[in-house]
């Protein structure tokens, strides 16, 4: 096969190799935990009813590790940016076109910046711990003017910001092990190991639900660096070490973190807390440590925004240079190179985002993404296994198709268990979508109004 002129590589011209294993998978990792656990611990508490939460944590580790194995063969075979876009594109193009590709690319355009909304959310929160009598305004001045300032950082070429990315990481992990610390310090195993006595009674499964939304949630951004593939050095390495890796890692830190936490108080305590790391260090070490590691949290929600658009707005920029999205997101910045349109416009709904409830944020951005991306993605690693078996897979799926199939159930059960309104909303979305890209295929005489256009881009070295 050959690659159209119309559509040349991305990767030939417009980004520059730089992003080796351990910054790839500093930039996973400090993706997944950002603020996450600490304004998530008190949620998953509550649903799991008591310190069998830890449950929680291990349940999101296999689902996050089980679906990471499939991004990493289709992320080793095809190393492009934007990610599930590159996947579900050359895995549906030969029935359905440009459908599921669009799909996505619509979804993403509201799921991404949910999902940075709630870091920006939980910054907010801890913000609180100095700030406990802000009003509602004041809250939302404040999150608008961290995005800007995320988008603002961002607005540069990779290699100046893969320093700033490092540090942030660095500073993520010292306020993680600083709680951890703190809980250890002051020890109560008489709080951490109160199990109730029913805690695997008849409502177990409803809360594990539950509580596996939280943990999914805590553990996405494993696959951060998926979506920069046309950044990666050596990507057949990389690409899986970086997910891998990470997703092992941040699974010790939150039972860590996680059980620590549950030594410093009664569990009804820290299922009540708003701000569970201020309270933990608080108790441990005086309002003064608490301070410090309130700030430290506060960087860290901030850094996890900053990488989940650096890799987020590489997402329309692939889709558009593809010709399967709006051409205005194709533009690279005319002296940085970096896809500037589409960076600024994720900008915007992540703070639009910031305006609305955390727990429904949750569960919204996981209903919009699991059929058209995580479930899809699952489906277009075993059609493509046998679409195009030549295709060269520098990594191929541990004891496939198992890691598949535990995926596959996970990520169905966390579905069943979203809100009803969730459910609802992304539902609406996605309907929306498939109408838009009706009226796109027509006016620009696509799949179903022409026959397929089928260019396999990976099966020939660019």
């Amino acid at each position: 096969m050959q690659h159209s002129s119309a559509h040349p590589p991305v990767h030939d011209s417009a980004f520059h190799r730089s992003i080796g294993l351990f910054s790839g998978t500093a930039i996973n990792m400090t993706q997944m935990c950002g603020v996450g656990p600490f304004i998530t611990i008190p949620i998953m508490v509550a649903a799991m009813g008591g310190p069998q939460a830890v449950i929680g944590w291990i349940a999101g580790a296999i689902l996050a590790m089980a679906d990471g194995l499939v991004w990493a063969e289709l992320g080793a075979a095809m190393p492009g940016s934007g990610g599930t876009y590159v996947y579900l594109r050359e895995a549906f193009q030969y029935r359905t076109g440009k459908l599921m590709p669009f799909l996505f690319i619509w979804t993403m355009l509201l799921a991404i910046p949910l999902l940075m909304s709630t870091g920006i959310i939980g910054m907010a929160e801890y913000l609180g711990f100095f700030f406990p009598h802000m009003g509602w305004w004041p809250v939302h001045l404040v999150s608008v003017a961290a995005t800007a300032l995320v988008t603002w950082l961002l607005y540069r070429r990779i290699e100046s910001v893969r320093a700033i990315t490092i540090a942030l990481w660095i500073i993520m992990l010292v306020s993680v092990i600083g709680v951890a610390a703190a809980g250890f310090s002051h020890f109560n195993p008489g709080f951490a190991f109160a199990y109730p006595r029913d805690m695997f009674g008849s409502h177990f499964f409803v809360g594990l639900g539950a509580g596996l939304i939280i943990g999914i949630y805590d553990y996405l951004g494993y696959n951060t660096t998926a979506y920069i593939g046309d950044e990666l050095r050596d990507p057949g390495r990389t690409m899986p070490g970086s997910i891998i890796i990470s997703v092992i890692a941040m699974m010790f830190v939150y039972l860590l973190l996680n059980i620590s936490v549950l030594g410093v108080a009664p569990w009804q305590d820290i299922a009540q807390s708003k701000s569970v790391a201020s309270l933990v260090v608080e108790r441990s070490w005086g309002h003064f440590a608490a301070a410090i590691m309130t700030v430290l949290i506060i960087v860290t929600a901030f850094a996890s925004v900053f990488t989940g658009l650096l890799g987020g707005s590489r997402v329309p920029f692939q889709a558009a240079q593809d010709k399967v999205f709006l051409s205005l997101f194709s533009r690279l910045h005319a002296r940085h190179g970096f896809p500037h349109v589409a960076l600024l416009t994720m900008g915007v709904v992540t703070a639009i985002g910031t305006f609305l409830d955390l727990t429904e944020v949750i569960n919204m951005l996981l209903a919009a993404t699991i059929i058209v991306q995580s479930i899809a993605q699952i489906a277009a690693l075993v059609v493509l296994r046998k679409r195009q078996p030549g295709l060269k897979r520098p990594y191929k799926q541990w004891l496939y198709p198992v890691p598949c199939v535990i995926a596959l159930v996970g990520w169905v059960y966390v579905f069943v268990s979203a809100s009803t309104l969730s459910l609802i909303l992304s539902g609406v979305w996605i309907l929306a979508g498939l109408v838009v890209f009706v009226i796109w295929a027509k006016v620009n005489q696509s799949w179903p109004f022409a026959p397929v256009e089928i260019r396999e881009t990976y099966l020939e070295e660019p």
